[in-house]
Formats: structure tokens, C-alpha cells, sequence
């Protein structure tokens, strides 16, 4: 599997967005802080660059965060492929646990590093060079995964959106915040795809607005009709009846079926219940944290406060105010109408039904 092989197969899906590129073993990614206004691509050789490029926002989204993590881990073994193996290890651990730190809320981060951990630590391989490109296959691997995965939970879940539906969704769930074809927005893509005529609701999704800039760009980019609506209109909508379906990505899942996911799906999902919406959260089953109790003990990232009072370097709050600005919110099961997976649809009660999916 290559880069070219995974794109021809995208483009088959129907979405021309893929967020990674993976060539002459260096890591490119589409820089989605400078989107709609601009299409640049950084290219990376460093893990430790990579690690910066995942923490400051240059790629986003669960998903995207692992496999851009997995690539990041085969720069550095590519690196030190010069060193004895067992020191070889000892420093690849240590970039690996640099990794780790990049951004503390999205499991499959984490998912995808110990995924090349194992690897590194089975002592199956006394040669640095192959083991170097064993794993550039597995990040190769994980890349080609999600992107079956996405696609198969699209057609899973576009069953659950009726003909002609208003389905609202929060943040960037799509093929910029996966390996390119989308979680949530695989959903509302397999949907668009079966002439179902659904109506596409994004919410802006301040602070950085990943609904109005990245949402929306990359459905209008597949040709797909998006209407932005402000954060605050969710209920109006709901309320007027134009919204009959939520839908939304999740950065983490806990055992029980609390979901960790944007700052304000919470919020949402409140409004999804008082209006008698049903509200779905599209993941694979990689970003379900087993070894994660309940929401109570997600880490919840905090980024700096000048997100909230500045955009793109301009000041947009009154001088002097002081801004909170948590990323993630948790969303409690009993809000969750289902979790649509790769493996299927699950249903409450959540602590059963996800142990039986993954075990």
C-alpha cells in the first residue's frame, strides 16, 4: 500500500481531500490553520517537528493525530537507523514518549504510537534498517485502515438519516480530521452518495472555527451543499424543526460511553435531547479508551487564552478581558443515542455493548 494506491481509492469514494502525504519517506501535511484562504503543505523530517506540528494545530482531529503521529515515529527510527539496535530502542522510546505529550485528549495518539511501540520492544528484529521499514508499513497500514474503517462506518450510519433530513454537525469530522475521507462527514458522504437529498447544517465551532472553514470547505471541495450556521443558532434551528439528526466525531470514548469531543458538542447534544433529535457520534473503534472508566477522567486540554480573544493575529476581544478556552467537552451517555463504528451501530447501555464490540 502507497500513497498513490490510498488516493485513487479516496477518489473512488468520492472525496478528493487527503490531509497526509507520505513520499520519499518524509511526511507532508496540509496546513488546515491556513484554510480556505490557502493550500500550503509543510513537509517534515523530524519526529520532533511532527510532535510540534500536532500540538500547534497545523493537523487536527483524532485520527489524523494518530496517523500523523505513526509517520512521525518512523521519521525518527528512519533517523536513527545508523545505531546499535539496542540503542536504537532506548532512543526511539524517547521520541516516543515526546510524541505522546503532542496533545493529551485524542486517544488515537496514543493508539497509534503504542501500535509502533510493540513493534519496536518485541525483539523480533536485530537489523535497525528493517526494522525501520517494518515500520513504515504498519504507519502505512494505519493509514489504510482508517480510511476502510471511515468508509464502511459511512455506510453504516447513513442508514440512520432519513431521505431529505436537515442533519446538523459540530466541528471538523470529515476527511481533513482523518486519513481522508471522514468520521461524521463519512456518514453524511456515504449519504449524499445513496441520492438521499440530506440538508448539511455546520456550525461555525469557535474558536477556530474548523465548521465554517474546514467543514464546510472540504464538503464544497466534493461538491456537497453546506450551510454555516452560528454556534448559538443550533437550538433555533432544532426548535424551528430544520434539524432532525446531530451528528459528530469524538476524540475519545470511555468505557462507559461518555464522549469527549470539540468545545460545545455538550452543549449540543443538551439541545439534540430537549428537542427529541436523536444525536450520533460516527468513531472508529480505535478512539473507543476501554482503559478509560467514564468522561470524569478524560484529560481536557486547555490552549491559550489569545485563541478566544484574537483570529488569524487580530484582536476581536476588548483589551485587557481575561478568556478560558478548554478544547474538549465531555458528553455523557445517556445523551448518546449511538456510537456508529467500522464493527456496526452500538446502542446503550454503552459499558456493555462497547466491551462486546472490542472484546
Amino acid at each position: 500500500m502507497n500513497r498513490e494506491e490510498i488516493e485513487k481509492k479516496l477518489l473512488k469514494e468520492g472525496s478528493r481531500v487527503v490531509p497526509i502525504r507520505w513520499e520519499d519517506r518524509r511526511l507532508s501535511l496540509l496546513d488546515q490553520r491556513l484554510l480556505p484562504s490557502s493550500e500550503t503543505w509543510t513537509t517534515y523530517d523530524d519526529p520532533d517537528k511532527v510532535a510540534h506540528a500536532i500540538t500547534s494545530m497545523v493537523v487536527r482531529g483524532a485520527p489524523a493525530i494518530g496517523i500523523t503521529a505513526a509517520f512521525g515515529m518512523v521519521l525518527a527510527a528512519f533517523g536513527l537507523k545508523g545505531q546499535p539496535i539496542e540503542t536504537f530502542k532506548v532512543n526511539w522510546l524517547v521520541l516516543a514518549k515526546r510524541m505522546l505529550e503532542a496533545r493529551p485528549t485524542a486517544v488515537n495518539l496514543r493508539w497509534a504510537v503504542h501500535r509502533l511501540q510493540a513493534i519496536v520492544t518485541s525483539g523480533n528484529y536485530r537489523d535497525v534498517s528493517r526494522l525501520a521499514r517494518r515500520l513504515e508499513q504498519e504507519a502505512l497500514a494505519i493509514w489504510y485502515e482508517d480510511i476502510m474503517a471511515n468508509i464502511t462506518m459511512g455506510k453504516h450510519g447513513q442508514a440512520l438519516l432519513p431521505a431529505g433530513a436537515g442533519i446538523l454537525t459540530h466541528c471538523n469530522a470529515g476527511a481533513l480530521a482523518t486519513g481522508g475521507y471522514g468520521t461524521a462527514l463519512g456518514v453524511l458522504r456515504a449519504a449524499v452518495s445513496a441520492g438521499k437529498g440530506i440538508r448539511i447544517f455546520a456550525d461555525e465551532t469557535r474558536p477556530w472555527l474548523q465548521g465554517s472553514r474546514l467543514t464546510a470547505w472540504e464538503l464544497l471541495q466534493d461538491g456537497i451543499p453546506v450551510t454555516i450556521v452560528i454556534d448559538s443558532a443550533a437550538g433555533y434551528l432544532m426548535r424551528k424543526g430544520d434539524i432532525e439528526a446531530v451528528i459528530v466525531g469524538a476524540d475519545r470514548i470511555a468505557a462507559n460511553g461518555d464522549v469527549a469531543n470539540k468545545i460545545g458538542t455538550y452543549g449540543v447534544a443538551e439541545l439534540a435531547r430537549a428537542n427529541g433529535i436523536p444525536f450520533y457520534v460516527a468513531a472508529p473503534t480505535s478512539t473507543i479508551d476501554l482503559d478509560t472508566p467514564s468522561g470524569e477522567t478524560i484529560p481536557v486540554e486547555e490552549r491559550a487564552p489569545g485563541e478566544v480573544t484574537s483570529f488569524a493575529g487580530h484582536p476581536v476581544a476588548a483589551s485587557g478581558a481575561a478568556a478560558l478556552n478548554p478544547v474538549f467537552d465531555i458528553t455523557p451517555n445517556d445523551l448518546v443515542t449511538a456510537i456508529i463504528t467500522e464493527k456496526g451501530i452500538i446502542r446503550p447501555p454503552y459499558r456493555e455493548s462497547l466491551y462486546a464490540i472490542l472484546t
